[in-house]
């Protein structure tokens, strides 16, 4: 089975932008292109998880988001990177269009997108992470059976802490995520061969 690192959109992967389903807004956040060539050269497959409640709140449809999803490719493609991936998640409670307005399985910090991709790619979610920058994404990485890393940039306010949102790192950005990964990686191999000796 593969593993993989799951990432948030908004706030992890670009810049956070409310609602942005403009392409020419969208920009990688800080060495993020960087921090994704370390985790595919570390074989970890990529998949966006992405909470996007603004088509339940009827700010935009589900058709706006190909090319949003388009142009994120292209910036990747600048560092020649692919993702594996793009889940998201139209739901919200206190959405306006009725058909998207319901408490579902695949809103973060419930699970579902990181389960439903686990299933579609073969990946093995106790050898995976989760990524985002939100407690939210913690939980659902959490619940997931990931590890995970939260990037502490500001964006969560809350602070709602209990067992499912800690964080097993926390990070500024996700370059450095990636190397925390990297170094979790290093452990367990050190440990294993303990082990096995």
């Amino acid at each position: 089975m593969k593993r993989a690192v799951f990432l948030d959109k908004d706030g992890t992967l670009v810049e956070n932008v409310p609602y942005n389903v403009n392409p020419a807004l969208l920009e990688l956040t800080w060495q993020a292109g960087q921090g994704l060539q370390l985790l595919r050269q570390l074989g970890y497959a990529l998949i966006v998880v992405t909470n996007q409640a603004g088509v339940a709140k009827g700010l935009f449809t589900e058709t706006a988001l190909g090319p949003l999803q388009h142009r994120l490719a292209e910036r990747l493609a600048q560092y020649g990177v692919l993702l594996d991936g793009f889940y998201y998640c139209p739901h919200s409670p206190d959405g306006m269009v009725s058909r998207y307005a319901i408490a579902c399985t695949c809103r973060k910090p419930m699970p579902g997108m990181l389960l439903r991709a686990a299933h579609e790619h073969g990946i093995d979610l106790s050898q995976s992470w989760m990524v985002g920058d939100i407690l939210n994404d913690v939980e659902a990485g959490r619940r997931a059976g990931c590890r995970t890393v939260l990037i502490n940039n500001g964006n969560e306010t809350e602070w709602k802490m209990s067992p499912l949102r800690t964080p097993h790192f926390t990070a500024p950005n996700l370059y450095v995520a990636a190397t925390l990964i990297a170094g979790a990686m290093d452990e367990r191999l050190v440990s294993s061969e303990a082990a096995g000796s």
